[in-house]
Formats: structure tokens, C-alpha cells, sequence
């Protein structure tokens, strides 16, 4: 796109249609008037004008000197109601839903690709087993098996003593006490589905209008081949006409039909967690139960175990078929559901659950409960499984970047492994943290695997992991240390530049060594951003290297770091029972901060929004690789904005300028790859605080690296992004280094905009950073420069001579007030 002379400054009637960024934003707040009402949308998501541009298509000439502003009001989506803070306790799933989006650019290697969705799929059924058994841990572990099975963990506790063993009641024996408390389990699996299939019909089950988008309808290509049995691959193939022999052009993968529309695979994934969190419960009790069988003189149930360990086995791999056989469809709607094998999986294994209930229950009454609940293998497999998939992802993941490597891309290409290394480590503090506070308090003053109190406490791996966690925190010690002591050089350097910056720029200011180092101050640690994924890269390396020290330690050792240490030199002892001591209590506090977090922000609105900025930023994609994950807010958002985008350019033949902060600007961009061609050349885009590129393009280059953004470049008629040195948000989407692409950044711009008190700005002018960029006088400048080079307004539409070709009825039905359907 080359730059382009301005049109005459009356081509019509002009709207600027704002996106708020993280953490929300009222309609007053946007439009900067206290009185606004709703043009169209709901509770949840809408748009606002003030009352005097209520028709404002009326009276066009009226806003000679200005567009009409309207405000998309999207944070109900994310942050509207208390509950939804409780999503915080879903954080692992939601980690490790990024690291699905995060895989290389690259051109080709198909087969490559689609293992990497695997790998991250297979890491994510990880998790929700890893959740589940903990839950089993807790529940048939600690307190059905070694609590009610020890006189004195059950005396003191009332509300066991009909599960006690020394009571001798019914439910004294192990199995009916593992049947029983399976239900605690078995209750958390049915919650998860319940809040994803709520979530999954309000949010991906909703099917986008852009199919009947006004101003033309997206290209819909049949089934790709191999469609229904792999994942939707190339996120990006490159310009149009970058091969002659190419057929015509695939859209980056944000502007397919299908992106927005997750409702088959979401589903799907569903119903291949629900059944796994099923079949871990049942596997719990059947393995202990069967085992005990296999010693005793019954053939009977011996021969029942055997068959209903086989058939669990059969439906685990049912399991994982489901989760390996297809991942994204994203090049046509795909508004089909899976067969009833699928569909049913769930209640097949829910039906296993209770015969593995009923098994358990058979009379046994020479069964006694000693030590640890058999089968507590568990936990070592899937934490040597979880390494195991993490390698095989960061491997995929150089082959993916070594095809079309980028200076920029973050980690060299590994940003999806490190994170989903952090996704199971976020998942085993939690798991683990539950269990090491249940055991330390069923132990009373004993510490678990000690030997010193009435159980034995949670298995040996769990009190290695969390002992190598103070040895984490020490080892993060020295980067952060190194970051702070280069920031400080940073702002020393820096210091110069800004007193000359402004000495150039203003008359008669005095040097202030104290505002100098503020404004220094600020640029450095915004700075800090761009050293995040190589602090995200260590904690991950040494978080591998520590899970796989804790495995072989719980292996060789047989026993928790404290009495592995035993008879060693004393230093060692001592530094073992002081990690196994404060890494319990470090690990439970990490689970008890989600849990009061989420209780704070249900009850503090302030503290909500707070948390509502962590799923603004983690929920934007859909769920590709973990069902039980937050919904995807954007799977409403981009198809609001891009209807209203081509129903008001459709009906008004106007020009349009969206204009987004921060996070709406990624909801404008994405907006605008949805578009209908001919609706996109008629729209220009200004952005300002924008990640698109310094976080988006770095971690999520497939899809917002270079070589998609600067096609967007082209594609939109015009487009202008504004950024600040002090911002550590928002950065310059670079599409000008290299290349024919349009150079869009200005900046950056001054922040503070005066250095001292001057006759125009006699009060001292705050550091913004990333906000208030609409305050800069540079805000209005580039917006009407990008009004200026929009094409004028399609006469017939202008002149109301015409109906709205293409749209729906229901939006021609409201005449010229702007009002449409939701």
C-alpha cells in the first residue's frame, strides 16, 4: 500500500468505532460524556454513541469537522460477574491452550505441524488427569485409605467415624470407603463438563453472521484434503502472488471462516476429557481393589478385575484416538458434531465409573488398609510423560523455526514448549498443594513421610517436587537480580538522552535530575518486556531439569528428601529437611493464593477487574487443545466488530476508521481480516499501545508475525499506529523494516509531553506509559490524516437513494439510526 494523496475532507459521513484494551472501559469513559446509550448488543457486549449522535446518518452535516465516535464495550465478556474469577483455579488449562498458538511460521511441513498440535493436545489430557488424580489422591488416598484406616487419624475426627476401620461398620472396609469417596472426584469431573458445556453453548457454539456479512460473503473453500483427520495447517502461506504455479491464495489463517467458529473440536475435546477424568477415578479404585483380589483365594473376582481393568485400558486409548485423530478445522465453518462414539464417551465411562464402584464394594473383610493407597505409580508416569511431550514439542518446534527462521520470534521458536512446560508446573503446586496441606493436616504435628504421625502422607514425589521449589526460587534469584542491576544502567543511560530530548524541543527548561530519572526510569523498565521470554525460557529449562531431579530422586531413594538424606553429612541433611519443610508449605501457599484471589475478586469489584486483565489477555484464542480451559471471548468479539464494520460501510457507503487500545487493537486487527475484501480496501485501522507485534507477533508468530502483518498492511486501505518509549505494553508493529510494506508506526511519542512547567502547561504533565493516548495531540492528527485518504462515500448510499444490498432484512428495517441486530 503506497501512500496515497488525501481526498477531499467532505467525502461523506465518517465513524470512528473504539475498542477499549485489557481491563475494560465504560462507554462514558470512551466517549468522555457521562449520558451514552446503547445502539446495539446486549449486556454482555455493545455500542454506545452519546444521545446527540444517536442519528447521527441522519444528519450527516453535522460532523463536517469530525467523525461520529462509537464505543464496542467488550470487558463483560471476560471480567462481567464474580464467578468468573473463579476461572483463575483453571489457569494450567488455560496456559497450556496458549502454547497450541504459539508454534513457529514456517512454509511446508505439514506432518511437522500437525504433531505439534498433537503433542500439545496430549499435554493438555495430561493436566486433567494430573488434576483428577490429585483430587483421587486426596479424597481415596489420604483421607478413605490411611485416615479411616488408622485408629488415631480417625478418632480425632468425627465426621470419619462411620468410614473408620476400628468401628468395624459396613463402610470399614477399604473398597466401600474407596467407592464412597470416589464421588469427591467423580463430582469435580461432572463440574468441568457442566462449565465447559455452558460455556461451550454460549461461546463457541454460536455460530458467526460473517456468512451473510454485508458487502459480500467470505470465500467458503470445500473440505481441505485429509480435513476431518488432521489439523488445519499454514496458518500463513504468504502474499498473493508470491507463486505463479500456486493456486489462488489461502487467507491467513485469522481471516478463515472457520477461525472464530471452534463448536466441533471443543466438543469433541470435551467429551475425550470428561471420559478421561471418568476413567482415572475408576482406574483408582479398580487398580487398588484388583490387586488386592490377585492375592486372595477368589477366582471370581480376580476374573472380574482382570476384565474391568482390560476394558478401562480399551477405553483409555478410545481416549486418546479422540484426542490425537483431528484438531482445527479453520478454512470452512465446520457446524457439524462427531459420531455417537464420541458423543456417548463421556457416559460410557461414567458407566465403567460405577461397576468399578460396585466392584469395590464386594465384601471383603479380611481387606485391611497399611501405607499408601496401591497405584501410586501414578504420578511418576505422568510427570515422566509430561518431559516426555515437552521434549517432543520443543523438537518439533526447532524443526518448524529452522524452516523460516525470525530474528524476532521469541525463544528461537520454543515459546509454546516453555509455556506448556509452565502449564504442568502451574498444575503440579496446585494438585500437589492441596495434597501436601490435607496431609499435613490429617498428620497433626507429624510431617508427612516422616513416619512421626497416624498416616504416611502423599506419595514420595510429591514431597521431592515441592522441595526443589525453594531450590527454584533461589536459581531466579540471579536473573533478577541481573535485570534490575540492567535496568539501572539502562535509566543512567537514558538520562542524557531525555534532558537533551526535551532541551531541544522547549525553551528555557531547567535540567531536573529527579524528572530526568523518572522519564528515564520509565523507558527502562518498559524495556523489561522484551527481556520476558528469555526469563520465561529459564524458568522453564530449570523447572525440566528440577521435575526430572525430583523423579529420579523419589526413584532411587524410595523415600521424601528428609529421610532420603539421612545418614549423610549433616549439611546435606539439613538442607534436605529445610527444602522438603518449606517447599510444602511454599507449594500449599500457592494454591491457597489462587483460591483467596478468586474469593478477593468475587467480593472486590476493584480486585476483579484486576483479574479480568490476565483472561483479556490469556483468553483471546480459542480452545484449541484443552476443553475445560476459559472460553474464548473473541469468538464473540471479532464477529461484533466485523459486522458492524460491514453493515455501516454497506448501508451508509461511508468511511470508517476503527480505531484500538492495547488489546482492541488485536480485536480490531483480527476484526479486520475478517472482512469481506472490498469492505476491508474502505477501512482504516489505527491502533496506539498496540502488542500486535512486540507480544503477538514475538509469541504468536504463525499468526501475527511479520509476514501476516505486513500483508494486513496492504490489505487495509490505511492504517497508522502510535507508541511511546514508556510504554511497556504497546510497541511499533515494525512493518516498515524491509520489504514493500507500508511504514505505519509513528513514535515515539513524547511521554511526558512537557519535561517541566512551561506557560501552556503550568502543572507538572505525568508519565502516561500505556494509557491516555487519546490525550496526545498526535491522536486527532492521525486520524483525520486516515479519514483523509479514505475513499468518499458511494453517492447512492449517501443520498439514501439505494437499499442496503447484501444485508439482512432485519438491519434495513432500522432505517438510518444506526441500529442493527446483535
Amino acid at each position: 500500500m503506497s501512500p496515497e494523496p488525501p481526498v477531499p475532507s467532505d467525502g461523506g459521513a465518517a465513524l470512528e468505532l473504539l475498542v477499549h484494551g485489557v481491563g475494560g472501559a465504560t462507554p462514558q469513559e470512551m466517549l468522555a460524556d457521562p449520558y451514552t446509550v446503547r445502539i446495539t448488543g446486549d449486556e454482555t457486549a455493545a455500542i454506545h454513541r452519546r444521545p446527540d449522535d444517536e442519528e447521527a446518518e441522519s444528519h450527516p452535516e453535522r460532523y463536517e469537522d469530525g467523525p461520529v465516535p462509537e464505543a464496542y464495550c467488550w470487558s463483560n465478556l471476560t471480567s462481567g460477574n464474580g464467578a468468573r474469577a473463579l476461572w483463575l483455579l483453571l489457569l494450567p488449562f488455560m496456559v497450556v491452550n496458549l502454547a497450541h498458538w504459539m508454534r513457529p511460521a514456517t512454509n511446508g511441513l505439514a506432518r511437522t505441524q500437525r504433531l505439534y498440535g498433537v503433542f500439545v493436545r496430549l499435554l493438555a489430557l495430561t493436566l486433567t488427569v494430573l488434576l483428577t488424580a490429585g483430587a483421587c489422591e486426596v479424597a481415596l488416598d489420604l483421607v478413605a485409605w490411611q485416615c479411616a484406616g488408622s485408629a488415631g487419624c480417625a478418632e480425632d475426627r468425627a465426621w470419619l467415624g462411620f468410614l473408620s476401620a476400628a468401628r468395624d461398620g459396613w463402610w470399614a472396609q477399604p473398597g466401600r470407603r474407596l467407592a464412597l469417596a470416589a464421588l469427591v472426584p467423580a463430582l469435580l469431573v461432572a463440574l468441568l463438563w457442566y462449565l465447559s458445556n455452558r460455556t461451550w453453548s454460549a461461546y463457541e457454539a454460536q455460530r458467526p453472521p460473517t456468512d451473510s456479512v454485508p458487502g459480500g460473503s467470505l470465500p467458503e473453500p470445500g473440505p481441505e484434503a485429509g480435513d476431518d483427520a488432521t489439523d488445519a495447517t499454514d496458518a500463513y502461506e504468504g502474499p498473493a502472488g508470491e507463486s505463479a504455479h500456486r493456486a489462488p491464495k489461502v487467507r491467513p489463517a485469522l481471516g478463515r471462516p472457520g477461525f472464530w467458529y471452534g463448536r466441533r473440536l471443543v466438543a469433541r475435546l470435551r467429551a475425550a476429557h470428561t471420559a478421561a477424568g471418568f476413567l482415572t477415578v475408576a482406574g483408582a479404585i479398580t487398580g487398588a481393589t484388583a490387586r488386592h483380589d490377585r492375592g486372595a483365594s477368589s477366582a471370581v473376582r480376580e476374573g472380574a478385575g482382570w476384565l474391568l481393568q482390560s476394558t478401562l485400558v480399551v477405553g483409555a486409548l478410545v481416549v486418546l484416538w479422540v484426542v490425537c485423530s483431528r484438531g482445527r478445522s479453520e478454512r470452512r465453518r465446520d457446524g457439524t458434531l462427531d459420531n455417537a462414539v464420541i458423543n456417548r464417551l463421556p457416559a460410557v465411562s461414567l458407566a465403567l465409573l460405577g461397576l468399578s464402584v460396585l466392584y469395590a464394594g464386594w465384601s471383603r473383610p479380611e481387606w485391611v488398609s497399611a501405607g499408601t493407597l496401591p497405584g501410586a505409580i501414578t504420578f511418576p508416569v505422568l510427570v515422566l510423560a509430561q518431559g516426555v511431550l515437552v521434549v517432543a514439542l520443543a523438537a518439533a518446534a526447532l524443526v518448524l523455526h529452522r524452516r523460516a527462521p525470525h530474528a524476532r520470534i521469541a525463544l528461537l521458536g520454543l515459546g509454546g514448549p516453555a509455556v506448556a512446560m509452565l502449564a504442568c508446573a502451574l498444575a503440579g503446586v496446585m494438585t500437589g498443594g492441596v495434597a501436601q496441606r490435607v496431609g499435613d493436616w490429617l498428620d497433626g504435628s507429624g510431617t508427612p513421610g516422616m513416619g512421626e504421625g497416624s498416616i504416611v502422607g502423599p506419595p514420595v514425589l510429591l514431597s521431592w517436587q515441592a522441595a526443589v521449589i525453594p531450590v527454584l526460587l533461589v536459581l531466579l534469584l540471579v536473573p533478577v537480580v541481573l535485570l534490575a542491576a540492567r535496568t539501572m544502567r539502562t535509566a543512567r543511560r537514558l538520562a542524557p538522552v531525555v534532558e537533551a530530548e526535551y532541551g531541544a524541543r522547549e525553551e528555557k527548561v531547567t535540567p531536573d535530575s529527579v524528572r530526568t530519572r523518572r522519564i528515564a526510569g520509565a523507558r527502562a523498565r518498559a524495556e523489561l518486556t522484551d527481556a520476558a521470554p528469555w526469563l520465561v525460557g529459564l524458568v522453564s529449562g530449570a523447572t525440566l531439569l528440577l521435575g526430572v531431579g525430583a523423579v529420579l530422586g523419589a526413584w532411587l531413594s524410595g523415600d521424601v528428601p528428609g529421610r532420603a538424606a539421612e545418614g549423610g553429612p549433616a549439611l546435606v541433611q539439613s538442607v534436605a529437611d529445610t527444602a522438603q519443610a518449606l517447599g510444602s508449605w511454599l507449594i500449599g501457599l500457592g494454591f491457597i493464593l489462587f483460591v483467596t484471589w478468586g474469593r478477593r475478586a468475587y467480593r472486590d469489584p476493584s480486585a476483579r477487574r484486576t483479574i479480568g486483565i490476565l483472561w483479556d489477555v490469556g483468553t483471546f484464542w480459542p480452545r484449541a487443545s484443552h476443553p475445560f480451559a476459559p472460553p474464548c471471548y473473541a469468538e464473540r468479539a471479532v464477529p461484533d466488530l466485523t459486522w458492524r464494520m460491514a453493515s455501516w460501510t454497506a448501508r451508509t457507503g461511508g468511511r470508517l476508521v476503527i480505531s484500538g487500545h492495547s488489546q482492541g487493537s488485536v480485536l480490531a486487527a483480527a476484526a479486520v481480516w475478517q472482512l469481506p475484501e472490498g469492505t476491508r480496501h474502505r477501512v482504516a485501522l489505527l491502533t496506539y499501545g498496540s502488542p500486535l507485534e512486540r507480544l503477538y507477533g514475538r509469541w504468536f508468530p504463525a499468526y501475527f508475525g511479520a509476514a501476516p502483518l505486513s500483508d494486513l498492511g496492504r490489505e487495509v486501505h490505511c492504517w497508522r499506529n502510535l507508541w511511546r518509549a514508556t510504554d511497556p505494553i504497546g510497541g511499533p508493529v515494525r512493518l516498515g523494516d524491509g520489504g514493500d510494506a507500508p511504514a505505519v508506526d509513528r513514535g515515539p511519542l513524547k511521554d511526558p509531553l512537557a519535561y517541566g512547567r512551561t506557560e501552556r502547561r503550568p502543572l507538572p504533565e505525568p508519565i502516561l506509559g500505556h494509557s491516555e493516548y487519546q490525550a496526545d495531540p498526535a491522536f486527532a492528527v492521525e486520524r483525520a490524516a486516515l479519514l483523509d485518504r479514505l475513499p468518499p462515500a458511494l453517492p447512492a448510499q449517501r443520498d439514501g437513494a439505494a437499499t442496503d444490498r447484501g444485508a439482512p432484512e432485519s438491519a434495513r428495517s432500522q432505517g438510518s439510526s444506526g441500529r442493527s441486530s446483535a
